[in-house]
């Protein structure tokens, strides 16, 4: 198993109500819920989260079929929104993607990119078989200390306390 990031996401929350502090391996940014949940929208929150993963996924996937092909479609905008249905026991969540070409494109070319669009790996892993593993560790515990020399190398991880998987 090889972990996408080479730097894994941080998130911190203090006493602030429903404001994190998100690390990621280039700066930090602010999450929050709307003032509708108790939140005072300084940032976005995690359904907006998944929806800029899934719209910046599609687009530079676009983007980089569009260039491989060396086809001239200048702007590509992408809107996107998600509802949700429980019924009983179960909650389904349908994503709906609108994607507008605002170059000429040929209904050709259309038709190939709504299919890479669908095919981008942010879509790939949201229709998939994910996992989401959930470990927790006294903060005390998270250092990593590496030991090496010419033969080996040992990486010396917290002990996980108490881990669950959804």
């Amino acid at each position: 198993m090889k972990y996408q990031l080479e730097k894994p996401v941080q998130g911190l929350i203090a006493k602030k109500k429903y404001q994190c502090t998100i690390e990621w391996r280039n700066g930090k940014f602010l999450a929050d819920e709307p003032p509708s949940v108790g939140g005072e929208d300084t940032g976005p929150d995690p359904y907006t989260l998944l929806l800029s993963s899934l719209a910046s996924c599609k687009l530079v996937t676009l983007r980089m079929y569009i260039d491989r092909k060396g086809w001239e479609i200048d702007n590509i905008a992408i809107s996107e929104n998600l509802y949700q249905e429980t019924k009983g026991e179960i909650t389904s969540t349908t994503i709906d993607c609108n994607i507008s070409f605002l170059s000429p494109v040929s209904d050709e070319q259309k038709i190939k990119l709504l299919e890479i669009a669908k095919r981008c790996p942010v879509s790939k892993m949201l229709q998939g078989d994910e996992k989401v593993r959930i470990f927790a560790y006294r903060l005390e515990e998270t250092k990593t200390i590496k030991y090496a020399n010419d033969e080996i190398t040992v990486l010396w991880k917290p002990k996980v306390i108490f881990s669950i998987k959804q």
